[in-house]
């Protein structure tokens, strides 16, 4: 990692330059591009569930490495502690990674898990699904679901509990097996902006009750629970006709078809011929036994007589709508003088209710791949949390973007 490190001043200056996107190396809080060995410095779970090897390996067609996915089938489990704590409150937080499916994905997933401090209850050794995490961002797909999630926990202000929120109609996974790099930007406006592959998919709000389910803030009131419809009430806006009466020649019995007396059999019907015959190049299989499987009768083929005919068999008069078919009579609906609207519980102010200026986030200590998949082949490179989404599209240039071109 040490020589990870030292690579970052390069890269920043060689953008600066080139491109013409200058940030400080104070702005990148984590970087790990696996272009070394990650044991000893990443620690895989000991939980026996996750069964699955992981190994540094070279993305395919390029010199690039990354930590790879080798088994289908199997649960991972991988974290990395950073050098300290690192708020997301602080001002703007840009979360950013690379992935390559280079086997495709038929179900699992391959996103990342900012993880809280230990403090709160987890070793990285013993790391799973129920270590507390922050932030959950990456794609994930299974059947008809394909997303890239983004999940964060947040402790309720007023029962207390971490709950989860995620993210509305979240953009889709690309399908291709080419390397793509995701990006979460954090604003201190409370915005988020979802980015694959440097553009824009989303972009939310944190308070907004259209982009989180649940929403982070809950509705001023609820319907009362206790409220019930009065028996009386009428939710009808149309009802029959009270005053009307069926006309005397409405026939209900009256069939919906009759048949067609002014039709007339086309000439050159063949009334003796049937539409199909025996096939006569059939013959009876030599293990036919017609005490047990009863009389042989040949396939039958199209009449061939029937082709040049307008028809073959005992000729039908067709059938024709009945004019004065009408069906069963209902009475005309009319404006119910009744009619009330549709009833609802009054709203009564919501016990859970709270105001928020923006989220309370809880700090990252590490990072975290934590994934069952069906698929394997899948490589996790280019690792990044900053402080500034200069940062991302430098090593998004830089790093991601002449790998993606070739």
């Amino acid at each position: 990692m040490e020589r990870s490190r030292k690579l970052i001043p390069q890269l920043l200056l060689i953008a600066c330059f080139v491109f013409q996107i200058c940030a400080s190396y104070d702005d990148v809080m984590f970087y790990e591009p696996f272009d070394e060995s990650f044991e000893g410095k990443w620690i895989v779970s000991e939980k026996d569930y996750y069964q699955g090897v992981w190994k540094l390996s070279k993305s395919e067609g390029h010199d690039d490495y990354g930590l790879l996915v080798s088994e289908k089938a199997k649960g991972y489990a991988i974290v990395k502690e950073l050098d300290s704590v690192f708020s997301l409150n602080d001002g703007t937080v840009v979360l950013q990674f690379e992935v390559r499916l280079q086997n495709g994905l038929e179900c699992g997933g391959a996103y990342l898990k900012n993880l809280r401090p230990q403090e709160v209850g987890w070793k990285p050794k013993d790391f799973d699904n129920e270590s507390p995490y922050s932030i959950m961002f990456g794609p994930y797909k299974c059947g008809s679901t394909n997303k890239v999630h983004f999940i964060f926990k947040l402790k309720n202000p007023k029962s207390g509990e971490s709950v989860e929120y995620h993210l509305k109609h979240p953009p889709s996974v690309p399908s291709d097996k080419f390397s793509h790099v995701y990006t979460a930007i954090l604003k201190p406006d409370n915005e988020l902006k979802i980015i694959i592959d440097g553009e824009e998919k989303k972009k939310v709000n944190f308070l907004s009750a259209e982009d989180f389910e649940p929403a982070l803030i809950p509705p001023k009131t609820i319907p009362d629970p206790d409220d019930r419809k009065p028996e009386d009430w009428d939710e009808r806006a149309k009802i029959p006709d009270p005053d009307a009466v069926k006309p005397d020649d409405w026939d209900e019995d009256a069939p919906m078809e009759i048949e067609d007396k002014d039709a007339v059999k086309p000439e050159g019907w063949l009334d003796d011929e049937p539409e199909e015959i025996d096939d006569p190049d059939a013959l009876k299989p030599g293990e036919w036994d017609e005490e047990e499987d009863g009389e042989w009768e040949p396939p039958k083929n199209d009449n061939p007589k029937c082709e040049l005919a307008p028809g073959c068999g005992e000729w039908k008069r067709p059938m024709k709508r009945n004019p004065a078919y009408k069906g069963k009579w209902h009475a005309p609906l009319i404006d119910n003088p009744n009619y009330k609207g549709i009833w609802k519980p009054q709203e009564i102010p919501n016990p859970a209710y709270f105001e928020l200026e923006k989220p309370d986030f809880e700090p990252i200590a590490a990072i975290g791949i934590e994934i069952w998949t069906m698929q394997d082949g899948i490589l996790f490179d280019k690792i990044l949390i900053a402080s500034d989404e200069k940062v991302a599209d430098i090593y998004r240039e830089t790093t991601w973007k002449p790998k993606f071109e070739v």
